[in-house]
């Protein structure tokens, strides 16, 4: 992909769309592809926000269960928000197949493992919620796990096929040039500083430009900012940090993920992992606050490298990045009208690369005039978080006090589990 330029002067679009993360990626692809004027704006380089530095592992569902999602929100709702999550897996990877997208795409499933036992009924009620809806899951032995992780610190699990991986960065820039294909054009550098009513729709004013819009779609998720001020209240923002090793030696690599999966834990800062098409471990977990450099953050991801296999304690990093995830307050997705033509998609708790695809999807149909109760999705009011401002005190004396919670556990584990083995 070529250097793409800054916005340096007005122009005109049918949908402006805020955002090159991949909800507002997904949201211009298909509105360029119904032959449709979309013009994309991103405040930074492609990738620098969390849709090109998170792991990679592509997820069907929500943080909430099947079950729990129908008893809190009723039968409609609560089933609208279990089919869109489930073909969110479906719809990343038609699309990297129908645009020839190149980024490592593997769908091997996914598999959430316990960590300890009293996690194990959890999981199982889980997996049993999606099979009674027609999903290819299965339960997990601790043995089963070991075998398909290379790694006896596992209890059992489940695994849910409809799962993948990709390399996230490559995912995100294979949705930009199919955009572009499609008549999208992306501005990059080219911060949004305000919306204001125009006489035909919408004026978004940037530094050095415009765009005057019928709609104006909000694809900024965790990377909100004062201009959309009512709508960064709506989540709070947290780090999520990843590491790569260097590729494995053959023996390692022929035993852990041997069959491509992707791995989230139970642990309450979950740690998820996968391997890369080099061969590289990547895993990553909830980071920490501060103006710490990434590598300094990397403590945790050393010691769970260690919990996985103790062989890979030899192994150096080779990689460090990270990005923010945008949590909301029920742990959904939210899709928002703030006024007539302007709406917005965010907070996807961890889900972003799925999710936020799906998302992406529904605010394009929601801009090309689709009603909103065919988009079976509910459209619910910003509800800003009260005392937002002391939020990330709040998840900051959260992730510590989780992270100590884990160390204890794993402590008092640990050395049974090794000598187990």
């Amino acid at each position: 992909m070529g250097r793409l330029p800054r916005l340096t002067a007005e122009t005109q679009a049918e949908v402006a769309v805020i955002g090159a993360g991949y909800t507002g990626l997904s949201a211009a692809l298909h509105v360029a592809a119904a032959g449709r004027d979309v013009v994309v704006l991103e405040a930074r380089e492609l990738g620098e926000g969390g849709s090109g530095l998170n792991g990679g592992q592509v997820i069907a569902g929500l943080k909430h269960d099947p079950d729990l999602l129908v008893a809190r929100y009723g039968e409609r709702i609560g089933s609208q928000l279990i089919a869109r999550s489930a073909e969110a897996p479906d719809l990343v990877f038609d699309l990297i197949r129908r645009h020839s997208i190149e980024c490592d795409a593997v769908r091997a499933g996914w598999l959430q493992l316990a960590v300890s036992q009293s996690h194990l009924p959890l999981l199982r009620r889980r997996a049993e919620q999606w099979r009674r809806r027609g999903a290819d899951v299965a339960v997990l032995s601790d043995r089963e796990a070991a075998q398909l992780t290379g790694s006896t610190r596992y209890c059992g699990g489940w695994i849910d096929r409809r799962g993948g991986t990709v390399q996230p960065l490559a995912y995100l820039l294979g949705l930009a040039q199919a955009a572009m294909r499609s008549g999208a054009r992306i501005f990059i550098r080219s911060p949004a500083a305000r919306v204001a009513p125009a006489a035909d729709g919408w004026h978004v004013e940037g530094q050095s430009g415009g765009v005057s819009a019928r709609v104006v779609i909000l694809a900024t998720d965790a990377y909100t900012d004062q201009a959309f001020d009512a709508l960064r209240r709506t989540v709070v923002t947290v780090p999520s940090i990843q590491v790569a090793t260097a590729p494995l030696p053959p023996r390692l690599r022929a035993a852990i993920l041997p069959g491509g999966q992707s791995v989230s834990d139970t642990q309450r800062l979950l740690c998820y992992f996968r391997l890369d098409a080099s061969g590289r471990l990547v895993l990553g977990t909830r980071g920490s606050y501060g103006d710490v450099p990434v590598p300094a953050r990397t403590a945790t991801h050393e010691r769970a490298l260690c919990e996985i296999d103790p062989e890979l304690a030899g192994i150096p990093l080779q990689y460090r990045w990270g990005g923010l995830v945008a949590l909301t307050r029920d742990g959904l997705p939210h899709l928002h009208e703030l006024a007539p033509g302007m709406i917005a998609g965010l907070g996807y708790n961890g889900r972003g690369v799925a999710m936020a695809t799906v998302m992406g999807r529904l605010l394009a149909r929601r801009a090309l005039g689709e009603a909103a109760e065919s988009l079976e999705f509910p459209l619910t009011p910003i509800r800003p978080i009260r005392l937002h401002g002391l939020s990330h005190l709040a998840a900051r004396a959260t992730i510590r006090y989780l992270q100590l919670r884990d160390a204890l556990e794993t402590a008092s584990r640990w050395p049974l589990r090794r000598s187990a083995a």
